[in-house]
């Protein structure tokens, strides 16, 4: 799968895991950040996107890592780890 291929996954992974309304893949920018200013997601976002992508994509992240507000940064670092991560 390419990295492009990928990104647009993530995005459709959570929009749907996170049940948000009136948003599509299209409207979310590949580097924008996930948290904050960017898509908007908080701290229990954080955690359902953890639980849905160790069940989907067999992913393990730690809670309280540096490293995790490395991975959540954008849609196109979540597909990264993914990319690099993934066991399914």
């Amino acid at each position: 799968m390419t990295t492009g291929a990928l990104v647009q996954e993530v995005k459709a992974f959570i929009i749907e895991t996170l049940d948000l309304e009136d948003v599509a893949p299209a409207d979310i920018d590949d580097d924008a950040p996930l948290f904050g200013e960017g898509l908007g997601l908080d701290s229990i976002d954080s955690l359902e996107l953890g639980v849905s992508l160790q069940k989907r994509y067999g992913l393990k992240i730690s809670t309280e890592s540096e490293e995790t507000r490395q991975i959540f940064a954008s849609t196109r670092a979540l597909a990264n780890f993914i990319a690099a991560h993934r066991t399914q």
